[in-house]
């Protein structure tokens, strides 16, 4: 499959190593809004400007978007999706089924598919709920990110007026987890769930007091969220954050029997050295099996619960069932 990266900051680098490992996979180009002869790629991969890309129509079969989901990926996938199958990692839970709507009018506009909200969560941490909450009707699930930078948050906050880079920490509260780990099924509030620590640079001059109050009041980020800033230097943030680490787990608690007399506990675990090369391999793996799919016909917007298993994997069926079955 011919793949293309448009946009190349850490996601797109991390897309590029990953088609590496992909021996199905050909990265064609990669289309940015810099001028290209700026933009130097890991591997030598061609550099095209992001206006030329409806020049390469006929030369793609998946285009992996690699933009912010707090401005970039709500204007670009429904623009891209008109004239390439697409994939996005739009991870604002919030606005997921009004993105997904203008997606699936652009796509069916031409007859293209696209793949909204991959990555680990949205994306594999979804699956993982589903078939938790399937197997275990009786329960409860519970989702916790981290220690680790949130891509997305670390954007939002660095869009922000004054702010020269930032990195955002999703932190899990211990005795929420214990809690959950116990089987209890306790209630748990976002609040209680999860704090979050932003290292900020600001500009010089910058008024820290109105950056630190528009992090903290930030709809469907920071304003459900106990949320600690940090002002640090560059030298600092270069020293202290240059890593890209995350992770998290996916738990569903239930009762079985007839009067629910049996516990049981399901735990999914990611620990990620780096985010955006764990999500850049995720992205690569969904554009396979939207590829797979628009060959068979299927056109419009899809999510990761709408495709098969077996589309995501680079092995026959036969493989499957006598390796993997």
């Amino acid at each position: 499959m011919k793949l293309a990266i448009y946009g190349y900051g850490n996601l797109g680098k991390g897309v590029e190593c990953a088609v590496k490992q992909n021996p199905d996979a050909e990265l064609v180009g990669v289309f940015t809004r810099r001028a290209p002869e700026t933009v130097k790629t890991l591997t030598g991969v061609l550099v095209y400007s992001a206006q030329d890309i409806l020049k390469y129509k006929d030369a793609i079969d998946v285009l992996i978007i690699c933009g912010g989901s707090a401005t970039d990926l709500p204007a670009m996938t429904p623009v891209l999706a008109k004239d390439f199958n697409v994939v996005d990692s739009f991870d604002t839970h919030a606005r997921i089924p009004e993105h997904f709507a203008n997606v699936d009018a652009a796509a069916k506009e031409n007859g293209h598919i696209a793949l909204i909200s991959a990555g680990w969560d949205p994306g594999i941490f979804s699956l993982n709920r589903v078939y938790a909450s399937s197997i275990l009707a009786d329960g409860a699930d519970y989702t916790f990110w981290g220690r680790g930078v949130s891509q997305g948050h670390s954007d939002a906050v660095r869009r922000i007026d004054g702010v020269k880079d930032a990195r955002q920490y999703t932190v899990p509260v211990e005795k929420a987890l214990e809690q959950v780990r116990s089987g209890s099924n306790p209630t748990l509030t976002t609040r209680q769930k999860h704090t979050r620590e932003c290292y900020v640079v600001a500009e010089e001059g910058a008024d820290r007091a109105r950056i630190e109050n528009e992090i903290k009041t930030m709809p469907n980020y920071f304003d459900e969220y106990d949320t600690t800033v940090y002002f640090i230097s560059e030298e600092e943030m270069k020293r202290d954050h240059a890593e890209l680490p995350h992770g998290g787990f996916v738990i569903r608690t239930g009762k079985t029997g007839l009067n629910g007399e049996h516990r049981h506990v399901i735990e999914y675990r990611l620990k990620l050295d780096s985010n955006p090369e764990f999500t850049a391999s995720a992205l690569v793996a969904f554009a396979r099996a939207i590829n797979r799919m628009h060959e068979r016909g299927v056109t419009g917007c899809k999510t990761v619960l709408d495709i098969a298993p077996g589309d995501l994997s680079p092995l026959s069926p036969e493989e499957l069932r006598a390796h993997m079955l």
